[in-house]
């Protein structure tokens, strides 16, 4: 078994990763490439598609050259990407437009207009979930009002997993974990519809949703032109992939109902799975889970790490030039410098967007003269769980609370914000150990599984995933931060009154 190779590619929503890993999940090398993030106009956040691929191939091709090995050895290829959002394709076969990155806000107004009318009331028994901007339900809509010679162009209306694997096989198909957080499925019934799509005013789009695949399903091989561009065998078996909150979820082991994560990357993503979807309650999203019979339960927005690296990048961009790892223990002794209970500074994190409101901006609250770049930097580290913790507590309404929570992203990587997740959560912490890319991990999981390595996902996770010892939170500084988390909550409920002044 061990010149048997599994390859995992992640495109998250700044950068793309490719993992190959051993059938027992060992990571043997790993590449990245950032893409460049276009902003046209304010709330506007896009990426070349082209060059998208290009760097995916890049990835690929550096990643197989790093570990030495042969391409032949690669028995399975599957992606992973952001949720929601839109990678149009064209009918003249190239891409119809920019692809559109989940942290999106242009299309704001379509999902208030639509509450506003009634029909998502209308349609939620179908829908499962709040409709968001930056879904492609409500992208498509703001194509083809604003955009109807890019909207009649299109061919494909994928997400980002569906448009990589549809380069790398050339076969179009909607993967199952994507497309039912989209809003443009009956999530109830698993299946698109023609009804739900002409009340939204787009039932154009029932001819642009390709057929549908699931994760550790078998979508195609690698053809003859993306193997001399990336340097894999053509014919290796490519999976169906996954949304990559799925992916990182199943390569933290969530396979069971008690089970419960967060993954704090550019958005903050906190879920479990259940046998049904919960609807008529304070949830935001069901959607289908990796694990057939399964529906994930969701709540997340982009209020994730994503901050502190705009905060690093804009206010300490000349600080440290080192590695990411090095970086984030330079800028974790920082933060903790200063104590929780005498730094009375609030960060909301809507830089990218905002749990609250939908025009709501990332603010500090409580400066003074008094305070340092350390008071500053502790706060968002601070504001992005507060975030998380808003999320965490919905899940935890509708459901017992958990042994532990398991722990993704890049937050992960900071053992100041792992304790400090568990001192505000006032729950032990588990992480995945002997891994960095997760998301590519659980991507590689779903090619074991589509190419017989594994019978199913239960048989993958206990062959390929480690789990930390948790991290108990310090009983102390809980009581400390129950009671900044109210003002936070406070903060938060005061400037609602004022955000329809803002424009996106």
């Amino acid at each position: 078994m061990s010149d048997r190779y599994l390859l995992g590619l992640d495109n998250g929503g700044t950068l793309i990763k490719a993992a190959l890993f051993t059938l027992t999940g060992k990571e043997v090398a790993v590449a990245s490439r950032s893409t460049e993030i276009i902003t046209l106009h304010p709330g506007w956040t896009e990426r070349d598609m082209e060059t998208l691929w290009e760097q995916n191939a890049a990835c690929v091709e550096e990643v197989i050259s790093r570990s030495g090995i042969k391409a032949d050895t690669i028995v399975g290829v599957a992606v992973c990407g952001h949720g929601k959002g839109l990678y149009a394709w064209g009918k003249d076969g190239k891409p119809a437009y920019n692809g559109i990155i989940s942290t999106d806000n242009r299309a704001w107004k379509f999902p208030e207009r639509w509450k506003a009318e009634g029909k998502h009331a209308l349609f939620y028994d179908r829908l499962c979930q709040q409709l968001m901007a930056c879904q492609q339900v409500s992208l498509l809509a703001w194509l083809r009002e604003h955009d109807r010679k890019t909207y009649d162009n299109i061919q494909w209306a994928f997400s980002v997993t569906d448009y990589i694997r549809f380069r790398l096989t050339g076969e179009a198909a909607s993967e199952a974990t994507n497309i039912s957080g989209s809003g443009l499925m009956n999530v109830r019934d698993v299946r698109i519809d023609a009804d739900l799509l002409a009340a939204f005013g787009i039932a154009e789009v029932y001819d642009m949703i390709p057929p549908l695949c699931y994760s550790s399903g078998y979508c195609g091989t690698i053809t003859k032109g993306a193997a001399e561009k990336t340097g894999l065998a053509e014919g290796t078996p490519v999976a169906g992939g996954m949304f990559d909150i799925d992916s990182c979820a199943i390569a933290m082991s969530v396979t069971k109902p008690e089970d419960f994560c967060t993954i704090t990357g550019t958005w903050t993503i906190n879920e479990f799975i259940s046998k049904k979807p919960i609807t008529g309650t304070k949830i935001a999203m069901n959607s289908l889970y990796a694990i057939p019979g399964f529906f994930l339960i969701e709540e997340s927005s982009s209020t994730g790490a994503g901050n502190l690296e705009w905060i690093i990048d804009n206010c300490f961009h000349s600080e440290v030039p080192l590695t990411e790892k090095k970086a984030y223990a330079y800028f974790d002794n920082m933060a903790a410098s200063v104590s929780a209970d005498s730094c009375d500074v609030y960060f909301l994190p809507f830089l990218q967007g905002s749990n609250r409101h939908p025009l709501a901006k990332a603010s500090f609250i409580g400066l003074t003269s008094f305070h340092t770049r350390a008071h500053l930097l502790r706060s968002v580290y601070e504001g992005i769980v507060y975030s998380a913790k808003t999320h965490i507590d919905k899940l935890l309404s509708v459901r017992e609370k958990p042994a532990a929570v398991r722990m993704a992203g890049g937050a992960a990587n900071s053992a100041f914000w792992v304790q400090m997740f568990a001192d505000i959560l006032e729950l032990p912490i588990e992480t995945v150990t002997g891994v960095k890319e997760l998301g590519a991990l659980g991507s590689a999981m779903a090619a074991a599984v589509a190419a017989g390595i594994y019978k199913d996902y239960n048989e993958a996770a206990a062959a390929m995933v480690r789990i930390s010892s948790p991290v108990y939170p310090e009983i102390r500084l809980s009581l400390q931060y129950r009671s900044k988390y109210e003002k936070y909550t406070l903060i938060g409920e005061a400037l609602d009154k004022v955000w329809n002044r803002f424009e996106v």
